[in-house]
């Protein structure tokens, strides 16, 4: 008799899915999950452990399996067997909640905005990826999509059989290039299927003969693959991201919470964007984030207000909301979407609302440069105290060790070699 097999998984800070397998009957006999070491945090998206880090090869931990995360991947052949996943926390061996855990550092975020403004987010992941294949389409075309086939339609069956709650596919404007979207749901669950979404993506490609990857930028003159966060505001169960009283539909709690965003945008973007090549792509024009503002339906915008649909049954209120597009796959959806959502508590504690909304486009107007590189976002992620604020000590140095060692391994190479070493990666 076969035992199914059980993978218990974390995200790490390169936004890559790493973890132990053991038997399913064995997983869910057990309350204790499996054992796991501090220092497999700090590993870098080339494979190396940054050195140094704030562990070295002291301590242990345990990943505890969140039962309510399980999906089943159907076989990837006629000779595999399916394979039950499951996300999970890390605790110390005492069983007391690691800090340095990305997931649970969301489950924190999430509380306190709860805690204290009793107020909760609705999220979803937007993903764009190149799909590798010697058939080129034209932008946003049917050709293009039916290049993709049989792929497109065995990764919609996969994602919904497992609960992913797929919602559009289409060719993007690249070549090779798609985007997939799930619909809304509570912010952990639509950050638990980020992590799934991308490792299904890849493994069904792999399937079909292909390779997808989410590199941020597969080459410096090339299109940019960007991963944008949507956002609204509930409480109580209903919408208050939406009131038709305003000129933009901009609520006062929701601008109030999305200020705070941009207040600290520049250190965020060292957590939503921070691979050495993110910043190429987060430059005026590539339709990515031109300007640290918000904007109406507007593409070149930091955070964009999306369209209201009022016809055919919809319920703006329900529908309206934030795109914040300075994200990419190479960062952790836990760790990006917890520091947007203490960036909006903390906008929402100091009960000030957005000074301008930009009905136009981004360039000439009174929006803030983006900065110009990763290391530009690490200084003011290093030197703003209140997002230090939210990040345990060796959580933060460990991000920051990471960065200067994937940046020590491309010294010397051109961007687009670069964008080669994380195309491999991602």
């Amino acid at each position: 008799m076969e035992w199914p097999l059980a993978f218990v998984a974390t995200c790490d800070l390169v936004a890559l899915v790493r973890g132990r397998a053991m038997s399913r009957q064995s997983l869910l006999s057990s309350n204790t999950g499996v054992g796991w070491v501090p220092a497999d945090l700090a590993l870098t998206a080339f494979g190396g452990i940054a050195d140094p880090n704030p562990f070295g090869s002291l301590g242990d931990l345990r990943l505890i399996p969140d039962l309510e995360t399980e999906i089943i991947l159907p076989p990837a052949d006629s000779a595999s067997n399916p394979l039950h996943l499951f996300l999970s926390n890390q605790s110390t061996i005492d069983g007391k909640p690691w800090e340095c855990d990305p997931r649970a550092h969301l489950q924190n975020a999430i509380q306190e905005l709860k805690s204290r403004h009793n107020i909760e987010v609705i999220a979803s992941f937007e993903h764009e990826f190149t799909l590798a294949t010697s058939k080129v389409g034209n932008p946003f075309g049917l050709d293009s999509l039916r290049n993709a086939e049989p792929f497109g339609t065995k990764l919609l069956t996969t994602l919904d059989s497992v609960g992913l709650a797929p919602e559009n596919w289409l060719p993007e404007y690249g070549n090779g290039q798609f985007e997939i979207t799930l619909e809304p749901a509570s912010a952990l669950v639509a950050a638990d299927r980020a992590v799934y979404l991308r490792e299904i993506v890849r493994d069904t490609a792999k399937q079909e003969g292909l390779k997808a990857s989410f590199v941020p930028l597969p080459h410096p003159e090339g299109v940019g693959n960007g991963v944008h966060i949507h956002l609204s505001l509930q409480r109580d169960g209903k919408p208050i991201t939406y009131d038709p009283q305003t000129k933009h539909h901009l609520s006062s709690l929701a601008s109030q919470a999305f200020n705070g965003i941009l207040q600290h945008a520049e250190a965020l973007l060292a957590i939503t964007a921070p691979s050495q090549i993110s910043f190429l792509r987060l430059t005026p024009h590539r339709w990515s984030a031109g300007g640290i503002c918000i904007g109406k339906q507007n593409r070149e915008a930091l955070l964009r207000i999306c369209p209201i649909i009022e016809f055919g049954g919809s319920d703006p209120a329900r529908t309206f909301n934030v795109e914040y597009r300075a994200a990419d796959a190479t960062a952790n959806p836990w760790l990006a979407l917890s520091v947007l959502i203490r960036a909006m508590t903390w906008g929402l504690d100091q009960a000030q609302e957005v000074g301008e909304i930009i009905d136009g486009e981004v360039e000439g107007s009174t929006a803030r440069p983006l900065p110009s590189s990763l290391d530009a976002a690490i200084t003011a992620l290093q030197t703003n105290q209140i997002v230090n604020s939210w990040f345990a000590p060796d959580l933060l140095n460990t991000h920051l060790g990471i960065r200067a060692g994937e940046k020590a391994a491309l010294a010397g190479l051109t961007d687009a070699e670069k964008c080669e070493r994380y195309a491999n990666v991602y």
